[in-house]
């Protein structure tokens, strides 16, 4: 599958649409998001069920500054509409695998509930 590029416009569409989404927060000028480029590609043809997707933090600033993005390449990932990953750094195809097939056996169920408790104690505390 190809990569996707994301902007404000297709963001949202892209991670609510889809199962899981692997998102690279990215520069042209960045010599390690460039290394990382070719990483990236080569992951989104092993698992086309996994939609890969690519923000250029020169042209996406608002987009940039909404994930606090404050060093590139980051990878972030996105299951289920929600956040389960987020990593500042070039990873090399085998950590990259490694990420992946964590997210994919990730019990999204146990994710939730641990959010839900989380957000029941920061009610609790206010």
């Amino acid at each position: 599958m190809a990569v996707v590029e994301l902007t404000q416009e297709n963001f949202e569409q892209v991670v609510m649409g889809n199962e899981m989404v692997l998102v690279d927060f990215w520069a042209p000028w960045c010599a390690p998001c460039r290394a990382f480029a070719p990483i990236f590609e080569s992951a989104s043809e092993k698992h086309p069920e996994i939609v890969f997707a690519k923000v250029n933090t020169d042209v996406e600033q608002e987009l940039a500054g909404a994930f606090q993005i404050r060093s590139i390449p980051t990878l972030t990932i996105f299951r289920q509409q929600i956040g389960i990953f987020s990593q500042a750094g070039s990873l090399p195809a085998s950590a990259l695998d490694q990420v992946i097939e964590q997210a994919l056996a990730l019990d999204m169920d146990q994710v939730r509930a641990e959010i839900a408790m989380q957000q029941d104690g920061a009610g609790k505390n206010n």
